[in-house]
């Protein structure tokens, strides 16, 4: 199933976080550059690949 998210972007070891307005979490599997969004309100457009795991296709500032 195909998600696109909206939340702010966190470190968080292996999987950075993507922290939702309603205080849910989706851990990330992100393949390209993504520390420069670190912090801010991004999109996110990915698959769900587990329980609380999203492999992003795509990743952009909000």
């Amino acid at each position: 199933m195909r998600y696109d998210l909206v939340g702010i972007l966190l470190e968080n070891g292996t999987f950075p976080i993507l922290r939702m307005p309603d205080g849910g979490e989706w851990r990330l599997e992100i393949r390209r550059r993504y520390r420069h969004l670190l912090g801010m309100r991004v999109k996110v457009t990915g698959t769900r690949n587990g329980f609380d795991i999203l492999a992003v296709d795509r990743i952009e500032r909000a």
